[in-house]
């Protein structure tokens, strides 16, 4: 294993709750209503391709608006508070200390991904990620592999001889069908144990170790 790839929202913070309020919020100021499930069906997807179902839903804006407001409306949310995810600042911190290159790969604007990643680095007292892959960064959001692909390129290694971390099933398909080995991490929405590896209830009492051996046995398991 050579590097790690982090997708961000859901995966490194609980998110998602801050998404699904500033989706209710612009959808009931233009006169309609916004239900969780609606939200949830939204989890791990481009932001352009959600910004088209809150369009349909009654929000008369461009989609570049729709995707700005959003996306403000969330950092301004993290930056009051980072959710962090259980077992996350425990492992980044293992990971930096073993000197392993990580990317965070995520479908959120380039801003929103550098402000968690600035948060991370305030956290560990050092940067962390060497590499940022952002949904405006990308032709083909997730479950397309090329944000991965991006991911493994801008750190200068195979994307093979990478582990993913996901937790939604847009995600996990993007990273599987990349080539790298796939953790599914669920938390608000299920994953199909075909998009993955593995799945695991969360990173809490995860190791850099724990990691290593679950490319091993499936990368190296592949060759045998």
């Amino acid at each position: 294993m050579q590097a790690v790839l982090f997708d961000m929202d859901g995966t490194i913070i609980d998110s998602e709750p801050y998404w699904m309020i500033a989706e209710r919020e612009l959808v009931e100021s233009f006169g309609g209503t916004w239900s969780d499930e609606q939200g949830y069906a939204l989890v791990g997807s481009g932001l352009w391709n959600s910004a088209g179902v809150i369009k349909a839903a009654g929000v008369e804006l461009e989609l570049d608006d729709i995707v700005h407001r959003l996306s403000d409306r969330v950092l301004g949310q993290i930056e009051q508070a980072v959710p962090w995810r259980p077992g996350v600042r425990e492992i980044l911190r293992e990971l930096l200390s073993a000197e392993i290159p990580c990317a965070l790969v995520t479908m959120s604007l380039r801003k929103n991904a550098q402000a968690l990643a600035d948060a991370v680095a305030r956290e560990l007292g050092a940067p962390f990620f060497r590499a940022i892959v952002a949904g405006d960064d990308v032709t083909m959001p997730k479950p397309n592999p090329e944000a991965y692909l991006l991911g493994a390129q801008a750190l200068g290694v195979d994307i093979a001889n990478t582990i993913a971390l996901e937790d939604s099933s847009y995600g996990a398909a993007s990273a599987f069908s990349a080539g790298a080995i796939t953790i599914g991490i669920p938390l608000h929405v299920e994953i199909p144990e075909h998009m993955v590896h593995e799945i695991w209830t969360s990173l809490d009492g995860k190791s850099v170790a724990d990691l290593v051996s679950t490319w091993q046995a499936h990368r190296l398991g592949e060759n045998a």
